[in-house]
């Protein structure tokens, strides 16, 4: 069991580092090609900004779910390394349970947000889901479909916690447990 798990884990982060790479790469592209149409052609698509941000966005919340199941997002390490080892274990379970419940809140809300979300952008067309099959809509892209990261991100940040605290658990057990250090201290 616990191997299946590693395995998903690993297959997670994996996947969110690709997103991660491609929507870095789409801002570098979208970018030089405003850039390039503005400066050069002088004519620059309506589209190219927006799509810069929206894949900006996208990264950030991706990377927020890979910063908390790889723990470098901003710690407590100077504290932990001064505690005993149990209260030191106590503190960054807490701190993980609150970083869970941040991850809720994201989706209670987020999914809200998007549910009720109105507008679209005026520059975009987009492909929606109908009858079975991917279909172009050649009217404006509804805004939800670019807040829908929040509840996504959500559930990856929950579940990066309860990994996080379940690792740090088996660790603490196993007697190999240091708090000043993350997964790459050998998980």
């Amino acid at each position: 069991m616990l191997t299946i798990t590693r395995l998903v884990d690993r297959a997670i982060r994996m996947i969110l580092t690709a997103f991660c790479a491609v929507l870095l790469l789409m801002m570098v592209a979208f970018t030089v090609y405003t850039v390039v149409m503005r400066y050069v052609f002088e004519n620059p698509p309506v589209w190219g900004d927006l799509l810069t941000v929206l894949s900006n966005i996208w990264l950030v919340f991706f990377a927020l779910a890979l910063t908390v199941r790889d723990k470098d997002h901003i710690a407590l390490d100077l504290i932990y390394t001064r505690l005993p080892l149990k209260w030191a274990f106590l503190v960054q379970q807490f701190w993980t349970l609150v970083i869970f419940a941040l991850g809720l809140v994201m989706i209670i809300w987020g999914v809200e947000a998007v549910t009720t979300m109105g507008g679209k952008y005026w520059e975009m067309w987009y492909f929606a889901w109908e009858d079975g099959k991917l279909v172009f809509k050649p009217n404006y892209m509804p805004k939800k479909y670019a807040v829908a990261i929040v509840p996504i991100s959500g559930f990856l940040v929950s579940l990066a916690a309860i990994a996080s605290m379940l690792e740090d658990s088996a660790r603490l057990r196993a007697g190999t447990y240091d708090p000043a250090k993350g997964l790459d201290s050998g998980g």
